[in-house]
């Protein structure tokens, strides 16, 4: 159930932050607990997540969905058992996270397993045809992107006109952000290291902006933010 371009190889190197999501070991502890502590950043919970973004995406319910980033697919069984999509792709890069997805769809009785599909792709490389993807949902992934803005520009090229992006990542904001030349110093010591990139809700708006979406919106709880923004009609 997983796409990797016909390749059985899985090789190429990525920044250490996707390479640890693709350790064997971190796929197990996902859902055994990882998950569990985004409480104290902030994240209200799957279930209150879920309901948040249903808000941003009623315009396009009854349409497809990708669940990018998926991880080990929490996210991706929510919408596929909502019955509010008419196909659910849960797409991550971590062949280790699809199989622990799989084996957590196997493990249920009644999964739509017909309106769902596994693919293994890079975030910055999706196989879609453009305008072609109803909704794109990135649950706690922007920040684990090697480059956010390729990854924000091939999302804005396979939505649909109306489509709509949907994620939810910590936030990064404050006095610090009032230092001269902060942020340029921030993101250059991120790029060099390969670590994870937190962006303040200001970069995120302008991120999507120019990668073409449009309408932002978000919501926030301390380091935690949802946000929304929409593919030009």
């Amino acid at each position: 159930m997983t796409a990797a371009s016909g390749s059985k190889d899985y090789g190429e190197l990525m920044s250490p932050a996707t390479e640890f999501f693709r350790m064997p070991f971190m796929s197990f502890i996902y859902e055994r607990g990882w998950r569990q502590n985004f409480v104290w950043g902030g994240f209200p919970g799957p279930e209150k997540e879920f309901e948040l973004m249903k808000g941003y995406l009623k315009p396009v319910l009854g349409g497809n969905i990708i669940d990018a980033s998926c991880g080990s697919g929490l996210f991706s069984r929510i919408f596929a058992k909502s019955g509010l999509f008419s196909l659910v792709v849960a797409l991550d890069y971590s062949e280790n996270m699809l199989k622990q997805c799989y084996e957590f769809v196997q493990q249920e009785s009644n999964f739509p397993k017909e309106n769902f599909l596994l693919v293994r792709a890079d975030i910055s490389r999706l196989p879609f045809a453009s305008s072609s993807i109803d909704a794109v949902h990135a649950g706690a992934a922007i920040h684990c992107w090697s480059s956010p803005s390729t990854g924000v520009a091939e999302i804005s090229r396979v939505l649909r006109p109306g489509g709509v992006f949907v994620g939810t990542t910590y936030i990064v904001d404050g006095p610090f952000n009032l230092i001269p030349f902060s942020r340029l110093l921030r993101q250059n010591m991120m790029q060099i290291s390969g670590s994870y990139t937190f962006l303040s809700e200001r970069e995120i708006e302008d991120l999507c902006r120019a990668c073409g979406l449009v309408d932002f919106k978000c919501t926030r709880n301390r380091g935690f933010v949802m946000f929304t923004a929409t593919k030009p009609s």
